[in-house]
């Protein structure tokens, strides 16, 4: 029971940095990035990588409160990391090289939704 509310907890403790997290990439895609010399379709990935990276920063404020914490907090996270570090990867560098690994942080995160609901 013990190692359940240290699981609780972690991801709780998640959400607020992943949440803070995607405040400060927000801010920099809004007053940094947009004024870069970046083309359209960079800077509309990296918008995209900040939605979801707000988006799943919030889901993970649910991982304590259902039944699988660390299943549904472990996919959700890994899925963050995965498909919005590519967006923000790619945004950022210009390099596509790693674009393909996307759709499967995308995979883990609706994973991760189904796992909440579970």
């Amino acid at each position: 029971m013990a190692a359940q509310t240290g699981v609780r907890k972690l991801f709780g403790r998640l959400a607020g940095l992943s949440g803070a997290l995607a405040v400060t990439a927000g801010a920099y895609g809004a007053h940094g990035f947009r004024h870069s010399d970046a083309d359209e379709y960079r800077r509309e990935l990296f918008e995209t990588a900040n939605k979801y990276h707000f988006i799943h920063s919030l889901a993970l404020l649910g991982v304590p409160h259902c039944r699988l914490p660390l299943l549904a907090g472990s996919l959700l996270a890994s899925g963050m990391t995965l498909f919005c570090g590519v967006f923000y990867y790619h945004a950022l560098t210009g390099d596509s090289s790693l674009s393909k690994a996307a759709p499967y942080g995308g995979t883990l995160l609706i994973a991760g939704w189904v796992a909440l609901a579970l």
